[in-house]
């Protein structure tokens, strides 16, 4: 069996595990943002926080630079999905639209293609530049939606699929969920990258007939 790491075997014991555990991981974490951190400040923040100690700044300092930290951390993100795009646009396969959605086929089908007003069926997956998966169907029932109630990469792309067709998106945040993101599962100016199948297009309900 395979070991990892160059650690002990056996772990601490608890507290000491947790502790090194929820600093390590916040550890990774933040090398993983790059925002750059003076860590014996970090240590003695952490400690003045759990002995309870009145902080070396203003509350209103410390709401600042968290403030701060967030403006820079979402900075870091766009310019990391700007970047991301910049060099998928050059991989082969892949297509650029003028509105700056890519996408790639990876299967093509011989169906028709919805319009914006055609309510479609569908199946995806849906993930963010750094794999993280944030929603799929896969393992349930397909998605059903119209075309122009989604967000604007999407009805883009399948009014440009035919049925039976399978392609991976690259939808830019402007196409997507932008500045805001979307609760927890997508940050700000988040890339979204899709693997959507166009299973079908629903029938649409005919106009109701007056009562003989």
């Amino acid at each position: 069996m395979p070991q990892g790491g160059g650690g002990a075997a056996r772990p601490p014991a608890a507290p000491a595990a947790h502790s090194y555990a929820i600093g390590y991981d916040l550890g990774a974490s933040f090398r993983a943002d790059q925002i750059g951190l003076d860590v014996n400040a970090l240590v003695s923040g952490v400690q003045d926080g759990l002995g309870g100690v009145q902080p070396e700044y203003s509350q209103e300092a410390l709401a600042a630079a968290m403030q701060q930290l967030a403006q820079k951390r979402i900075a870091i993100l766009q310019k990391r999905n700007v970047e991301f795009l910049k060099q998928n646009a050059t991989q082969q396969g892949v297509q650029v639209t003028p509105s700056g959605l890519q996408y790639q086929v990876l299967k093509q089908g011989a169906g028709a293609s919805p319009a914006a007003t055609d309510v479609v069926r569908t199946h995806y997956t849906g993930r963010l530049i750094d794999g993280s998966v944030f929603d799929s169907t896969q393992g349930g029932p397909p998605a059903t939606f119209p075309v122009n109630q989604v967000i604007p990469g999407w009805t883009e792309a399948l009014q440009k699929m035919k049925v039976g067709d399978q392609w991976r998106l690259f939808i830019p945040a402007e196409l997507a969920y932008g500045p805001d993101g979307f609760g927890d599962a997508i940050p700000p100016h988040s890339t979204l990258i899709f693997d959507l199948q166009l299973l079908g297009i629903e029938a649409q309900p005919g106009p109701r007939q007056p009562q003989q």
